[in-house]
């Protein structure tokens, strides 16, 4: 073989092996930022799950309390 096809097979093979190797570093990079992110996303998820539980112990509470001012009034008015 000449020394141009061997310097052009080596170039050829040196080539593949740089992009393929950063195609793998890249997926690897984007896969560990997808898992970050989806953790992040739990972690919002998590609030806002308490938010909601929050609100609904909230809206019972302003119920109870609505009930207690109304037996007060009641117990005022019999007096």
């Amino acid at each position: 073989m000449s020394d141009i096809v061997i310097v052009g097979l080596l170039s050829l093979l040196g080539t593949l092996s740089g992009t393929f190797g950063g195609i793998i570093v890249s997926n690897r990079l984007t896969t560990y930022r997808i898992k970050q992110l989806e953790k992040k996303q739990d972690k919002h998820n998590a609030v806002i799950e308490r938010v909601y539980h929050a609100e609904e112990r909230l809206c019972v509470i302003d119920e109870k309390f609505a009930v207690v001012n109304h037996r007060i009034d009641d117990l005022e008015k019999e007096q």
